[in-house]
């Protein structure tokens, strides 16, 4: 009975303080955008969001994204490079996906080739870096992508992914 009212009250007591975090969070103030133009704006809101981001690094890279595609570079450079002090792999390959719809394939580039180092099983990745790589005008590099990729094993999306860079597609990601 004792390890019941233990359970009951523990669970009672996370409950409580979830109820309490969440209550706890601010509602975004409208007129902190509503009457400014829309660049400032924006850059209030991703200012905003960055900091609703915290620590967590795909939240940060989609941040950096908007700010990338906004043609902000040096803002996307600086959260981009935050994220890449201590990456996880996806991280990367985010990061490498935001600046080649950016255009940047100077940028792009070598993080791509460091996550295939850093992951030389990710077929259907791979065969997208292929696809990327094609895009950018590399046949041959593509096609030395696309082989690895193939070399791992059949799979559906790396083969669709090889398809769309042969038919000047950027692959799903």
């Amino acid at each position: 009975m004792n390890k019941f009212w233990l359970v009951a009250t523990g669970a009672f007591v996370f409950a409580s303080g979830i109820g309490t975090g969440m209550a706890a969070k601010k509602a975004l103030d409208a007129s902190a955008y509503v009457s400014m133009d829309k660049a400032a704006a924006g850059k209030a809101l991703l200012a905003e969001a960055l900091a609703q981001a915290g620590k967590g690094s795909w939240e940060r890279i989609g941040v950096g994204r908007v700010y990338l595609l906004a043609g902000m570079k040096a803002e996307a450079k600086a959260i981009f490079d935050g994220v890449l002090v201590d990456p996880d792999a996806s991280d990367v390959l985010r990061i490498a996906r935001a600046y080649r719809e950016a255009g940047d394939w100077a940028s792009a580039k070598p993080l791509f080739d460091r996550f295939i180092a850093e992951n030389p099983k990710e077929k259907n990745d791979i065969a997208e870096i292929g696809a990327y790589t094609m895009l950018a005008g590399d046949r041959a590099g593509a096609e030395a992508l696309y082989a690895k990729s193939f070399a791992l094993g059949e799979e559906f999306w790396a083969t669709l992914a090889a398809g769309a860079g042969y038919l000047g597609v950027a692959p799903q990601d």
